[in-house]
């Protein structure tokens, strides 16, 4: 019996299409990099990028739970003296959520060249429409929150 391994003329790429509206920020980026990183196949290969592409759709309503609106910041360095600037997410979402959606999925993803491939299949609008309807993605919806015994 031989091992499969994926390459890239075997592998089919498939859009998926999520919308973002209320869900929590980091089980939906948790759930799109696994798709992008092809971790749904079963022909996945650590080595190859076997993941499909995903639009996520309406990412200015994406939810951040408990106080993180008001405390979690976004920190970036202008590559000048002084030039350290750093912006609550209460003021991101409302200006910029898809690019909150968009760095919080390609921090889940691995910090190489293939990362940055898959990271090139992820498409993030902040309204309900999208330029994808050639691909005819499909819809995919999101895991709900997992329970462990004590109901929490």
């Amino acid at each position: 019996m031989k091992t499969f391994m994926a390459n890239e003329q075997t592998v089919t790429r498939k859009w998926y299409v999520v919308d973002a509206a209320g869900a929590p920020l980091g089980r939906l980026a948790s759930q799109v990099a696994a798709v992008l990183r092809g971790k749904n196949k079963p022909e996945f290969t650590p080595h190859v990028d076997t993941g499909d592409f995903v639009i996520v759709i309406n990412s200015d309503k994406v939810a951040l739970t408990g106080k993180k609106l008001e405390q979690k910041t976004k920190f970036h360095h202008t590559l000048y003296m002084g030039g350290a600037k750093e912006i609550k997410y209460d003021k991101l979402l409302a200006e910029k959520s898809d690019e909150a959606v968009y760095l919080a999925v390609k921090g889940m993803l691995p910090k190489n060249s293939l990362g940055r491939k898959m990271l090139k299949k992820l498409r993030v609008y902040k309204g309900a429409e999208h330029k994808h309807e050639a691909q005819k993605p499909e819809p995919m919806k999101l895991a709900e929150k997992r329970y462990n015994k004590n109901g929490n």
